[in-house]
């Protein structure tokens, strides 16, 4: 089993910015994935920011050159900086974990964001 503990959404005026945290423990063996997806209201949750085995990362369209991932492996930790955040950016951001042992897929909790105009 794996856990994942999110943390740092919160209310920011629109061109602030955030921190989120997603810490994991149990399981962590052969990990392909973790990242961060959202879900504002009335639509379905999508990809945001991935970061892959070995370092590679990719972002949706919507916050490249605006959010950032990274890791701490000694942590076993994955960040998500918001910049320039935008009032479209509003959703519950959730942290998802890809486990290639068994093909487990696991999901945080959810953070909500709420980026005001």
């Amino acid at each position: 089993q794996v856990q994942l503990v999110e943390s740092g959404g919160g209310l920011v005026q629109a061109g602030g910015s955030l921190r989120l945290s997603c810490a994991a423990s149990g399981s962590l063996f052969s990990i392909c994935a973790m990242g961060w997806y959202r879900q504002a209201p009335g639509k379905q949750r999508e990809v945001v920011a991935e970061i892959i085995a070995g370092g590679s990362t990719h972002y949706a369209d919507s916050v490249k050159g605006r959010f950032t991932i990274s890791s701490d492996n000694a942590k076993n930790t994955v960040y998500l900086q918001m910049n320039s955040l935008k009032p479209e950016d509003t959703a519950v951001y959730y942290c998802r974990l890809y486990r290639a042992y068994d093909g487990s897929t696991y999901w945080g909790q959810g953070t909500q964001v709420t980026v005001s105009s």
